[in-house]
């Protein structure tokens, strides 16, 4: 059974299992850690046998499940490689996309309030689609990336075009200290005249981490200001890591 057939695919008229899985996290958590840090651990999103099966569509490359591979050494990103899916997408990839996004949605519409900024997002994910493609940003960005020995990722900000939804979320999809070594998942965050601070997230196979793609508000002592973020991964030291991203806005 090839890794495509071996996903959870839905059926004609069958409901998608994903808005279910993903409302039963805790969001009051998540939505916290959000506005506190930039960040938060959604575990076990996705199963072992759900990780494997999306990490074995990595040896079916091009189209017409892929629309481009992007080696990172050739424009200066890292050590390591990354393939962006081709639509229509893969059910679990565009369900997920598709549940994950109202859960995000009005955390992003708050941050913009408290930033200063009039862009609001609209209540499905379909709908913010649609606004990205009428300025046409019409390429899907959900991707995976893959890693080697002493690949890595440089930090950096998937922004992509005019229309950009302020989070994304990262599935590891590697199991650490079987599949790999290294390879820790990285944030920094720039606040106003202070050095850089520097988190590295402890995810297990299944793990997502959701986090701000570009900036977000924090509350001061004379009012909010923005604080800029950017993610990467460190230096793998054995094995093969693989991720999953699920971006929310298209590219141009």
């Amino acid at each position: 059974m090839s890794g495509l057939s071996a996903l959870p695919h839905s059926t004609p008229g069958a409901s998608s299992p994903w808005p279910g899985r993903v409302a039963a996290l805790d969001w009051a958590q998540a939505t916290d850690d959000l506005h506190t840090q930039g960040h938060t651990v959604l575990p076990q999103l996705l199963s072992a046998e759900e990780c494997t099966a999306l990490a074995g569509l990595y040896r079916q490359p091009g189209p017409p499940l892929f629309r481009s591979r992007v080696v990172m050494q050739r424009h200066g990103f890292g050590l390591g490689e990354y393939q962006y899916f081709s639509y229509p997408l893969p059910d679990m990839v565009a369900g997920l996309r598709d549940a994950l996004y109202p859960q995000l949605q009005p955390i992003a519409n708050h941050w913009n309030a408290a930033m200063g900024i009039d862009v609001r997002y609209p209540a499905q994910h379909a709908d913010f689609i649609a606004r990205c493609h009428a300025a046409g940003q019409l390429r899907p960005t959900p991707l995976l990336l893959q890693y080697a020995p002493g690949d890595y990722n440089c930090l950096h900000q998937d922004l992509y075009g005019e229309h950009v939804f302020p989070l994304q979320v990262a599935i590891l999809l590697s199991e650490p200290g079987r599949d790999f070594t290294g390879g820790e998942f990285v944030l920094t965050e720039q606040r106003p005249r202070m050095q850089s601070r520097a988190e590295v997230m402890p995810l297990r196979q299944g793990d997502a981490v959701a986090f701000a793609v570009h900036h977000r508000p924090v509350q001061g002592t004379r009012g909010t200001y923005r604080v800029n973020l950017r993610h990467g991964v460190s230096r793998v030291r054995s094995g093969q890591r693989h991720t999953m991203g699920i971006i929310f806005h298209d590219a141009e």
